[in-house]
């Protein structure tokens, strides 16, 4: 049965990655060359003090800290409040508008372990790529009832997606909710035939791509807004 974000999406069925598990969509040059060099104008011209360094990338995080209580939102900047609106409008967040922005930079060998974004967001994860390409590799969650010794990446791995620059992906429902998502620490990428969307991203399989430094803009809702005042204990 079909679910109200399936029925808001039916618009877009021209970007379906057709050859994924339901609700992928990719959109190829989504922005401009112009828009890509500007959006990295605006990500580098960020204060020091914005950027968070973690293990194998570092981070902005635009929009408020969510958290299972709420998150305290803050304004969008206009550079980041635009795109917000457009993604927005395809009715990715059943109505709602995004309201939270994670940029992140991966130089190349860099990378993400499998991961899941979690409950504190509407379960749809849009993401705007600039710079460089990236493979991002999907992969069943651990069975608990299984032994981990049984359970390896390669075990669980179910498939990949290319994301060139300048491209939008919009995972929805059990792609966002159920199955994991990371990058592997490479500073070459060999796309094989179980990339779904080569395609749609003007690739091969047998293609080496070698990567640059990529900066994506994770776009995201968050549900739960907190008011400062209940924050200061005020009602």
């Amino acid at each position: 049965m079909e679910g109200p974000a399936c029925q808001i999406l039916k618009g877009l069925e021209h970007n379906v990655v057709k050859d994924a598990p339901p609700s992928v969509y990719y959109f190829p040059d989504y922005i401009t060359e112009a828009e890509e060099a500007y959006l990295l104008q605006q990500v580098y011209k960020a204060p020091k003090t914005k950027w968070t360094q973690l293990k194998g990338r570092r981070l902005q995080n635009w929009g408020g800290l969510p958290h299972p209580k709420g998150m305290l939102a803050e304004k969008l900047p206009e550079w980041l409040q635009k795109y917000a609106e457009k993604i927005s409008a395809l009715g990715v967040f059943a109505g709602k508008t995004a309201n939270h922005v994670l940029v992140n930079e991966y130089n190349p060998g860099q990378g993400i372990m499998p991961h899941e974004d979690g409950p504190l967001y509407y379960p749809t994860v849009s993401t705007i790529s600039l710079g460089s390409h990236a493979v991002l590799d999907f992969y069943h969650p651990i069975d608990s009832t299984q032994t981990d010794a049984l359970q390896t990446e390669q075990s669980r791995y179910l498939v990949s997606l290319l994301v060139q620059p300048r491209s939008l992906l919009v995972l929805q429902n059990e792609m966002y909710e159920h199955f994991l998502h990371g990058i592997q620490g490479v500073s070459q990428d060999t796309l094989t035939d179980r990339v779904a969307n080569l395609s749609a991203a003007c690739a091969r399989a047998g293609d080496c791509l070698t990567r640059d430094t990529r900066v994506s803009l994770t776009i995201r809702h968050v549900p739960k807004i907190l008011r400062a005042s209940l924050l200061l204990g005020k009602k």
